[in-house]
């Protein structure tokens, strides 16, 4: 009777093993035998700048289900971890805490806000965590030499320098006016772009800060009495939209600029026909010069239902790079959970990684070998129709680092054939 029981029994599982989803079930539960491995993404997923954070957030999502099988192979289960901070730089270091507390997180994809972002690198390279950042311009970010602090965008130094360019030998303007947001972003992509239409001959007829976001009557009366060719606000779309909207009402007459901050459809949305002509700068790929996101960006609206934001397909491809680096140091580790270290420096190792947004090298502070810089204007008023926005221009820029290199070769060279 025993033995048929057990027979019975046995014969039972077999049945069931053999049920797709009992079988399915048994591979998942021996995928994840080792354990969990999380990825935070943080980002605004509430308040005004949500758009592009949660556009960040998804785009961390959409890596994970398509990019985590070689991790799950290797037996751990791989999840998201959503953080939202608001965009505000109080809240980014509680949720820092909470992220840095979790010792099955290996990764964080964030910051929006490099504000925030300044704010919470320095307790995740307390912790030994790799922070990448997709959408982080700030030159302090990497200028810090944190080795845990990486971004796959561009810098605020270049994206300043080509918007006066662009301002200069496209626009032909001959004077501006430039506002900023009195954030670490604003303040700072304001800086180079000042510097570098001034080297022009350029004549800037006013710079201040505000923090104003509804009534900007303040600035517009003395814009309408200096006329300036160009108005360069240096910010958010959720304030500097509102600020062009209301210019534009009052009769200022100017070409209307901005930086990335303005890459969001909700630019169109808020500032309406004020907003269409106006051309801004972004470190973001725009779909018609990255053919090689489009599978990504058909996959992100048939997933989300909407149009991947911009900042989007960088958040899947510093995943990407984070997933990689896992994936290694657990085999470098015999097959067993990787400590933070590992791979913070496995990420910084990164060299010629082949992503939907070309190929991508990190120097020796975490920045991108070379990044891309665009020059957008924008053609309609209808949110749905951003991503029709006109490339008007591009150019590539290396890294400080990449560029000392350069020089230092090149010099050593010259040297050399002299003798």
């Amino acid at each position: 009777m025993k033995t048929f029981r057990f027979f019975a029994v046995g014969t039972i599982i077999a049945m069931l093993g053999a049920l797709p989803g009992v079988a399915n079930a048994h591979v998942a539960t021996q995928a994840a035998s080792k354990g969990v491995i999380k990825i935070a993404s943080h980002s605004p997923l509430s308040g005004g700048q949500s758009q592009p954070g949660i556009g960040i957030r998804n785009g961390v999502d959409l890596a994970i289900q398509q990019l985590s099988k070689p991790i799950k192979d290797l037996g751990f289960d791989v999840q998201l971890v959503p953080f939202d901070d608001q965009a505000d730089p109080t809240v980014g270091p509680v949720n820092a805490q909470k992220i840095v507390s979790d010792p099955q997180i290996l990764a964080v994809i964030g910051h929006y806000n490099s504000g925030v972002a300044r704010k919470t690198m320095g307790t995740y390279n307390d912790n030994n965590l790799v922070m990448i950042s997709p959408a982080n311009t700030a030159v302090d970010i990497t200028d810090t030499g944190l080795p845990n602090v990486n971004r796959v965008c561009g810098r605020d130094d270049a994206q300043g320098a080509a918007g006066a360019s662009y301002a200069v030998t496209t626009l032909k303007v001959k004077s501006v006016y430039i506002i900023n947001d009195k954030t670490v972003y604003g303040a700072g992509v304001a800086k180079f772009f000042k510097s570098s239409v001034l080297a022009a001959g350029v004549q800037v007829l006013g710079d201040e800060g505000t923090t104003e976001t509804s009534n900007f009557d303040a600035i517009i009366t003395p814009i309408l009495s200096l006329k300036p060719d160009l108005v360069y606000f240096s910010g958010i779309y959720n304030q500097g939209a509102v600020f062009f909207n209301q210019a534009r009402a009052k009769g200022v007459t100017a070409q209307f600029m901005g930086p990335d901050g303005f890459d969001a459809s909700d630019t169109a949305k808020i500032g309406g026909d004020a907003a269409v002509g106006m051309v801004y700068t972004t470190t973001a790929a725009p779909a018609s010069l990255s053919p090689d996101s489009a599978q990504f960006r058909a996959d992100y609206k048939t997933t989300f239902k909407e149009d991947a934001p911009a900042y989007a397909p960088e958040a899947y491809v510093a995943t990407a790079i984070a997933l990689k680096a896992i994936e290694k140091a657990i085999n470098d580790n015999g097959g067993n959970m990787p400590d933070r270290k590992t791979v913070t420096a496995d990420v910084r190792a990164t060299k010629d990684f082949k992503s939907i947004l070309g190929t991508i090298s990190f120097d020796a502070h975490g920045d991108p070998q070379y990044a891309t810089y665009y020059v957008l204007k924008v053609g309609s008023s209808d949110p749905a129709k951003w991503g029709d926005n006109t490339a008007v221009a591009s150019s590539q820029a290396p890294s400080p680092l990449t560029a000392a290199a350069s020089a230092t070769a090149a010099a050593t060279m010259a040297a050399t054939a002299a003798k």
